[in-house]
């Protein structure tokens, strides 16, 4: 996999809105101050408004930084086939399984998992890397699993074949555990889409990242 999810922004439009911005406009600014990896995440969003945003956010990063849609295996091949740049999807694990997206989108394609227990991570197979989470008690996700703390949550990165990157109310004072503890990257929804200054939220998970290297 040559997608670097270090600083993983996972976009919220309506924590964005309330900031008194559009979600492109707070990508754009993550994505100035670090921000590695986008997901794509709307969940209340029709197939064709989403399709739409897809493509204002694959045009408004640079081409090295990773573009994955959350759930929506049409919307991505759809985006893909007509030439966006969407590097793949994020599943979880009541959507479409894995073999069935990755038959639709390609061995090109990056597909990531949601897990949170380890028979869930045991039984993943053909993805490119796993989200474990909630690391803590989240609000930006309908009915999360519970929280596993950062220490359950490196135990089971540690046990993963593949890249995992932590996910649910990650902070930057977590950051630099999570990467000691085996996460390749720290996924953040609130930190970034509900802060007055985007791009000062993403340098600052950036900086403590690189620190902890």
């Amino acid at each position: 996999m040559s997608i670097d999810l270090s600083i993983y922004l996972v976009t919220d439009v309506s924590q964005s809105a309330g900031c008194g911005r559009d979600i492109v406009t707070t990508v754009r600014e993550a994505v100035a101050g670090g921000a590695t990896a986008v997901q794509i995440r709307h969940k209340d969003a029709d197939a064709r408004s989403l399709m739409g945003l897809t493509r204002s956010v694959a045009e408004a990063v640079p081409e090295h930084v990773a573009v994955i849609v959350n759930d929506r295996v049409d919307v991505a091949h759809a985006a893909r086939a007509a030439g966006v740049k969407v590097d793949g999807v994020h599943l979880g694990q009541r959507d479409l399984p894995v073999a069935d997206a990755r038959r639709i989108l390609g061995d090109d394609a990056i597909i990531g998992l949601s897990t949170s227990t380890p028979d869930q991570i045991l039984a993943a197979a053909d993805v490119d890397y796993l989200g474990i989470g909630a690391v803590r008690p989240t609000t930006s996700k309908v009915n999360p699993p519970p929280p596993l703390g950062i220490e359950r949550a490196c135990e089971l990165a540690r046990h993963c074949a593949v890249p995992a990157v932590a996910i649910g109310g990650v902070r930057a004072d977590d950051v630099a555990e999570l990467r000691r503890g085996g996460f390749a990257g720290a996924a953040v929804v609130s930190w970034i889409c509900a802060s007055p200054d985007p791009r000062a939220a993403a340098a600052m998970l950036s900086q403590v990242w690189e620190a902890a290297a």
